[in-house]
C-alpha cells in the first residue's frame, strides 16, 4: 500500500525543501506553517549554519528563555548564574533563595568524587574461571595498546582508574560486565569512554581464539553509564533556627521545612515532585553551559533509588538549635569540548561563571539545584506554591489571551495580590474590554 506521507532521502534535501515537502504533506500547505518555521531562523547566517549543523534534519530554531540569577554566593565567591528554561518562577525562585541565604554566608559546596563509568557487556559461554583467567591475563597488555588514547586525558589529570570483571550471571545467564572507571578531567568524556571501550572489545575478540573457542565470547555492548555515583557533589547551608525564626517570622519554620523533607524521604509520589523542583534549577544551568541534561536527569533519578526506594535527593540536620538543608546529588559535568564550546551562549554562560573547572561547575550547579528546593519548600508551607507560582505565570496567560500592553498593565495591578488562575484572568479581561 502507498503512503503518500513516506518519503525517501529526506535528510538528502536542503532546509527548503524540507519545510515545502512538510508543509504540503502535513500542513494542507498553509502559509503560516512555513512563514512560522522560517521566522525563528537567526538573521546571522553564520550562526544559522553553527546551530543547523548541531542535529539532522534541521528545519529550524526552537529558542528558549536565557536568563541569570543573580547573588549566588558559592564557598565565598559570588555568581550570576545563566539559566536556560521556559518554566515560569524557576529563575525568580532561584534567585529569591540566593538572596535569602547570602547573609547567612550562601552556599557551601564540596565534591566528593568525579569517577565516571563505562561498561562492556558480553555473554560468556563457558567456566566464569576460564574468562577471568583471560581478563587477568590480558589487562595489563591492553593498557598498553591503549595510550595512544588516554596519553592525552593523563596529561590533563584524567584516564582510566580501573578495570574489574563483574559477575552478573545471578540475575541473566552467562552474563557478565567488565566495569571501567574513569576520570574525565574538565569533560564530560563520552567520546573518550565510548571509544575506550570499543577498542577494548575489539582488543578481547581478536585476542580469545588464544585462550578458547571464539564462539565462547559475545560482546554485546559497549557503552558509557549515565548512573555515576562516584562523580558526586554535596551542596549545604546553614542557620541558627532562631535567626531563621526572625526571618520567616515563623516561630516553628526550622521543624515545619524539616518536616516536609523528611516527608520527601519516606513517601515517593511526595519525592517525585520533590526532586523535580530541584532539576528545575539543575537543569537550567546544565542547558546554558551546554552540558547534557538527559545524562544528568538519568543519573540524579537513579541516585534517589539507589537503596531500594524513591526517595528526596535534599536532606535536612538540626542540632543544637543549627539548622543545615544540603543536597547530594551525581553531577556527571564538563567545561572543556563538545556542546561547551561549540553553541556560543554556552561559551558565554562560561565566561560569566569565570571559566570554571568541571567541580566548580558541579558545586555551582548544585547550588542552583538546592536553591530552588529551598524556594519550593518555602513556599509549600508558608503561602502555598501556587501564589508565587501563577503571579509569575499570568504573563503567559495574558500573552495566550492577545492582551494589549494597556491591557496587560492593568491586569497584573488588579492580580498583585489575587491568585491568577485563566478563567479569572479571561473574566477580568473580558470585563476591561466591555468597559472600555
Amino acid at each position: 500500500m502507498h503512503d503518500k506521507n513516506f518519503v525517501e532521502g529526506f535528510s538528502k534535501l536542503n532546509k527548503q525543501q524540507k519545510i515545502d515537502w512538510l508543509v504540503e504533506h502535513y500542513f494542507s500547505g498553509n502559509a503560516h506553517a512555513r512563514v512560522l518555521l522560517e521566522r525563528y531562523w537567526h538573521t546571522d547566517t553564520d550562526i544559522q549554519s553553527l546551530h543547523e549543523g548541531f542535529i539532522e534534519n534541521t528545519l529550524t530554531n526552537y529558542w528558549l528563555p536565557y536568563a541569570v540569577a543573580p547573588n549566588f554566593l558559592i564557598n565565598g565567591q559570588t555568581y550570576a548564574v545563566p539559566m536556560v528554561t521556559e518554566e515560569s518562577s524557576v529563575v525568580a525562585a532561584a534567585a529569591k533563595a540566593a538572596k535569602f541565604w547570602y547573609p547567612f554566608g550562601g552556599f557551601r559546596a564540596q565534591v566528593l568524587g568525579t569517577t565516571k563509568l563505562g561498561h562492556i557487556h558480553l555473554l560468556f559461554h563457558g567456566p566464569k574461571e576460564k574468562l577471568q583467567h583471560f581478563f587477568e591475563q590480558t589487562r595489563e597488555e591492553f593498557l598498553r595498546r591503549l595510550k595512544p588514547f588516554t596519553e592525552n586525558m593523563e596529561k590533563r589529570g584524567g584516564g582510566i582508574l580501573s578495570v574489574e570483571l563483574d559477575d552478573w550471571t545471578h540475575r541473566l545467564d552467562n552474563y557478565y560486565t567488565l566495569t571501567f572507571r574513569f576520570d574525565t578531567a574538565d569533560s564530560m568524556g563520552a567520546n573518550f569512554i565510548n571509544t575506550i571501550l570499543e577498542e577494548w572489545a575489539d582488543y578481547m575478540e581478536e585476542a580469545y581464539p588464544a585462550y578458547g573457542h571464539p564462539d565462547e565470547l559475545e560482546i554485546i555492548m559497549r557503552i558509557l553509564s549515565n548512573h555515576n555515583p562516584g562523580c558526586r557533589v554535596r551542596v549545604t547551608v546553614e542557620a541558627d533556627e532562631t535567626a531563621l525564626a526572625r526571618k520567616t517570622g515563623i516561630n516553628d519554620y526550622a521543624r515545619r521545612f524539616e518536616t516536609a523533607v523528611k516527608i520527601a524521604r519516606v513517601n515517593p509520589y511526595r519525592a517525585v515532585t520533590h526532586n523535580k523542583g530541584i532539576m528545575n534549577g539543575i537543569d537550567a544551568v546544565v542547558l546554558a553551559t551546554g552540558n547534557d541534561f538527559r545524562a544528568v536527569e538519568a543519573g540524579a533519578h537513579a541516585f534517589a533509588a539507589s537503596g531500594g526506594e524513591y526517595k528526596s535527593l535534599s536532606f535536612v540536620e538540626r542540632e543544637n538549635g543549627k539548622f543545615v538543608f544540603g543536597l547530594e546529588i551525581p553531577l556527571a559535568v564538563g567545561t572543556v569540548g563538545g556542546m561547551t564550546r561549540l553553541h556560543p551562549l554556552a561559551g558565554l554562560s562560561m565566561e560569566l561563571l569565570g571559566n570554571p573547572g568541571a567541580g566548580q561547575l558541579m558545586q555551582i550547579t548544585g547550588a542552583v539545584g538546592l536553591a530552588q528546593n529551598f524556594s519550593a519548600i518555602h513556599s509549600l508551607i508558608t503561602e502555598g506554591i501556587q501564589t508565587g507560582h501563577m503571579r509569575m505565570h499570568l504573563n503567559n496567560i495574558l500573552a495566550q489571551l492577545g492582551a494589549t500592553p494597556a491591557e496587560a498593565e492593568q491586569l497584573r495591578t488588579q492580580f498583585a495580590n489575587r491568585k491568577a488562575h485563566v478563567r479569572a484572568v479571561k473574566d477580568a479581561l473580558n470585563q476591561l474590554r466591555n468597559k472600555d
